[in-house]
């Protein structure tokens, strides 16, 4: 079967005096028969060059599936009067939430579920099963009860494009009410005394730019708009604070943020600004009350690369600031959230996620420890005001998903669960390391590794490996458990993630160093990480595939572009690889919040030159072979749209790559919803990674 050739109708795209004859532009013609008809093709030719994988598609998905749990519960959360937890069952796409009511006021001890015995006082609050009937996408963008539970409110998705239908359920009837707030975006949730909803809604460019106050009962029409932000480079959000004291109202650009509080007993007061927005200066704030006084706990930039907390008067905070935990270079400052009686900061530390309890009065942090070298953990689920417990969320790339409460008194830490994976799984039959690249300017670059010990040590000699990279935003590559990834490991291949500069690993210059004009930095940390596996012998260059998605696809076909021969494969999942064409338009979805970024191609020449010299789609060689190429896509995604990959797909053609193309036609940026579609995507990719890999039939 020979791949589809797309029709060549060049269109000229000029800027700063430079002519580019773009012949796929069209692709970009989302309601154009002959586009779908094309996305079509892709679909089918990608389906006839893997077909002789079919089985070990269905392999990889049968261990996904047998090693899964596939009917448990979750740990329960307390909030109010009641225990809050999720169900999946077994042959059942999407989760089940639910609730039970406390034993007692004073029962802080989550009760032990089981699958098989029956729940005393369960009420089955939202089936997603029930409510994707119809519908070949699902997905919940709110979910939320009032504090006197009573109410509840969802938003769902059944497009993927990410707006969402905000329906209300009466608990104690069970009926709908006649509330429905259409086209909303991500976020809805109850006022402390569940007479409102505050939601936020998007713009033309799928921006979040105002939040609305909608008074259960009344007309759709008649809501209130309590904040808009008119300029396109900030996003807006709004939420309560775990007080209930305040609706805080947030903005935010890549380097910029501001925040209005607006008290919770009057929402229709007007809004009074934290501290007025300066460019290039982020914070963010979290209510306590110390010593009878109600405070911010300010977390900020301002003259603190890797930030700064500071308390502040509620009343006044560009008053005075007492600095609570003052800058430390290197040692990232990432949250802080407060509670009635301590706080809890999160940091990053020799590249690794930490948490700390916060004394009010000594400023003392106690740092929570953990044994494994490398690890992650986060605060999860923490909707009471005075707890005398702390739920964290933890893993590593051979610990399960686990959670734990934290005894705020003792210091210790309860097991509440871990992540069952069945089929005999050991976490000593694997092992995890991090090992360190020299970049071509000099800089060390992390690189994490996790492998199964009876293939023997990774770097003993060259093994099938699969490295993984994103890269962007500040975002970094936690060391986390993966079923799926299972498959890899006992194959033989080794899993690695290259901690690449633009990332957050190492800190805020780590970010600052592979963005807007250095944004190079992202590609060659990755490929030098290669090259050091490949030098110290962990692979081979006919034995690696690279993997990224979104941002981490335009890392991908950025060095698919600089070192070609230096991998087998490269799996791209909603790539970014038409960066430039898309950075240019200000029309597209979040653009202009992306300048921060990228930079502005559109109004700076030499923007425009550096991204023209690494954007994918605008950079492919024919001088080169390239490795085996697979892009994943989606038809609905408002992030990366599908054209890029697409774009790509039909240029690498022209030079003679072997470039395979999947359109979802039905998802988002996340891809399809539901679990076992997600797991058979996944085995979809592993069986393309393995057969590139040469490991297939192992």
């Amino acid at each position: 079967m020979l791949p589809p050739v797309a029709d060549r109708r060049p269109v000229v795209r000029a800027h700063h005096g430079d002519d580019v004859t773009d012949p796929y532009e069209w692709f970009r013609a989302k309601e154009d028969a002959a586009v779908i008809a094309h996305l079509e093709a892709e679909n089918a030719y990608t389906e006839a060059r893997t077909a002789h994988l079919a089985g070990l598609r269905d392999e990889i998905f049968g261990e996904i599936k047998g090693r899964t749990l596939e009917t448990d519960l979750s740990v329960p959360t307390r909030r109010g009067q009641w225990w809050y937890y999720g169900r999946t069952v077994e042959g059942k796409q999407y989760g089940i939430q639910c609730r039970a009511p406390l034993a007692s006021a004073d029962d802080w001890t989550p009760p032990v579920l089981s699958p098989d015995v029956e729940v005393p006082g369960e009420q089955v609050l939202l089936d997603g099963n029930v409510e994707a009937e119809g519908h070949e996408f699902f997905s919940l963008g709110s979910f939320e009860v009032s504090n006197d539970g009573t109410r509840m409110l969802y938003g769902v998705d059944v497009a993927g494009d990410e707006r969402y239908t905000v329906r209300v359920r009466d608990l104690v009837s069970g009926e709908q009410l006649a509330d429905e707030i259409p086209g909303t975006g991500a976020g809805a949730t109850f006022s402390p005394d569940g007479r409102f909803i505050v939601y936020p809604t998007v713009d033309e460019a799928w921006r979040p730019d105002t939040v609305w106050l909608h008074e259960l009962g009344t007309p759709v029409a008649d809501d209130v708009t309590l904040f808009h932000e008119p300029d396109e480079r900030y996003w807006v959000g709004a939420g309560f604070t775990r007080s209930d004291r305040y609706l805080v109202i947030g903005l935010g650009s890549s380097i910029t943020s501001e925040e209005w509080l607006i008290d919770a007993d009057d929402l229709r007061r007007e809004p009074r600004v934290v501290w007025p927005r300066r460019e290039g200066v982020e914070y963010e704030s979290e209510h306590a009350v110390v010593d009878g006084e109600d405070v911010l706990y300010l977390l900020h930039n301002d003259g603190a690369l890797d930030f700064e907390l500071v308390r502040v008067a509620a009343s006044d905070p560009a008053g005075d600031r007492t600095v609570v935990i003052p800058h430390r270079a290197g040692e990232r400052l990432l949250g802080v959230s407060t509670f009635r009686d301590w706080g809890v900061v999160a940091y990053r530390r020799g590249g690794l996620a930490r948490l700390g309890m916060l004394d009010y009065a000594t400023h003392d942090v106690r740092e929570i420890g953990f044994d494994e070298p490398l690890y992650s953990v986060g605060t999860a689920g923490n909707p009471e005001w005075a707890p005398p417990l702390l739920r964290l969320g933890y893993g590593s790339f051979v610990t399960p998903s686990t959670v734990y409460d934290y005894d705020v008194a003792s210091g210790e830490l309860l097991l509440r669960k871990r992540q069952p994976v069945l089929g005999g799984y050991d976490p000593d039959d694997y092992a995890q390391a991090r090992v360190w690249a020299t970049a071509h300017d000099g800089t060390q670059l992390p690189i994490s590794l996790v492998w199964k010990r009876s293939f023997g040590d990774a770097g003993a000699a060259p093994r099938p490996l699969h490295l993984y990279g994103y890269g962007s935003y500040e975002h970094s590559i936690e060391p986390g458990f993966s079923v799926p990834r299972l498959s890899e490991l006992d194959r033989g291949v080794v899993f690695a993630v290259a901690h690449v500069r633009g990332g957050g690993e190492l800190g805020r210059q780590w970010y600052e160093d592979g963005k807007l004009l250095s944004k190079r930095n992202t590609f060659t940390d990755f490929v030098d990480s290669a090259l050091h596996l490949v030098d110290r012998g962990y692979t081979s260059a006919d034995r690696m595939v690279a993997e990224g998605g979104s941002a981490g696809g335009l890392l991908m076909g950025a060095v698919a572009n600089l070192a070609p021969e230096l991998f087998a494969g490269i799996l791209a999942d909603v790539p970014f690889v038409d960066a430039l064409t898309t950075i240019l338009d200000p029309s597209l979805p979040l653009t202009v919040i992306e300048w921060d970024e990228w930079g502005d191609p559109l109004h700076d020449a030499d923007v425009y030159a550096y991204m023209k010299s690494y954007s994918p789609y605008e950079n492919v060689r024919e001088d080169v072979a390239y490795p085996r190429i697979l892009a994943v896509t989606s038809l609905n995604d408002t992030r990366v749209l599908y054209v890029e990959p697409a774009k790509w797909v039909a240029r690498l053609r022209e030079v003679g790559a072997d470039a395979l193309l999947k359109c979802e036609m039905v998802a988002g940026h996340g891809g399809v919803s539901g679990r076992y579609n997600a797991w058979r995507e996944r085995a979809f990719e592993l069986a393309w990674l393995l057969d590139v890999l040469g490991v297939a039939d192992a």
